[in-house]
């Protein structure tokens, strides 16, 4: 079955740069486009970043535009998001997935999702 499992969060100081990724397995993995999401508490889950599937086009949410970074290593089946400059706004929990079709926005267009990471930014 396909997996994806996130790694790389935790308690981080305001202004601190984490790099999350995200192993998936179970899947052909070349042919999805991944997408990070963050959900916080009692808000929406949201688009953070996509990626396409040969990691050429990169896409991303503009508060986060020039703070974070999505790529991703096709020979390891892993997407990676560096996260620079952090604010107390972006604690959330950080999800990983899978889209067969383009790095959308929209979470409903995602194939498969990670179980999330926990991310909280102290200021």
């Amino acid at each position: 079955q396909v997996q994806l499992v996130e790694s790389g969060g935790g308690l981080v100081q305001a202004g601190g740069s984490p790099r999350l990724s995200c192993a998936a397995s179970g899947l052909t993995w070349r042919t999805y486009a991944m997408g990070w999401f963050r959900q916080a508490p009692g808000k929406e889950r949201e688009f953070v970043a996509g990626i396409s599937r040969s990691g050429g086009g990169t896409y991303y949410k503009d508060s986060v535009k020039g703070r974070f970074t999505i790529s991703r290593d096709n020979a390891k089946n892993t997407v990676y998001l560096q996260m620079n400059s952090l604010k107390p706004e972006d604690t959330a929990v950080y999800f990983c997935a899978a889209d067969r079709l383009s790095a959308s926005i929209p979470a409903s267009k995602y194939d498969y999702w990670g179980q999330g990471t926990q991310v909280t930014v102290s200021s």
